[in-house]
């Protein structure tokens, strides 16, 4: 069993409140939910209303799967025009992992 996790540091564009920065993060996060069946949700940065930390976690039997859900999840964000992607953190963890 391998788990993969990503983690989005992103810069909303023109959002002015918290109830904006919902409307912009929430679509994201369930559309990584709906397209590729991972788990997603907003992890940090709640109190700012300009930027957001998402993050994704994918368990599966295979590396490749694996490697393959996280960079699709990956481009998709990325391409997202609402936001910049600042970074993103990938951890992929073995079943012989401590």
């Amino acid at each position: 069993m391998y788990v993969g996790t990503l983690s989005f540091d992103l810069l909303l564009g023109d959002v002015r409140s918290l109830k904006e920065k919902r409307s912009v993060v929430r679509p994201i996060v369930a559309e990584l939910h709906r397209k590729f069946a991972v788990s997603a949700a907003e992890v940090g940065d709640q109190d700012l209303h300009r930027r957001a930390e998402i993050g994704v976690a994918v368990v599966s039997g295979d590396t490749e799967h694996l490697t393959d859900v996280l960079n699709r999840c990956e481009r998709m964000v990325a391409g997202r025009p609402e936001v910049d992607l600042l970074s993103v953190r990938r951890r992929i963890h073995g079943e012989h992992d401590d």
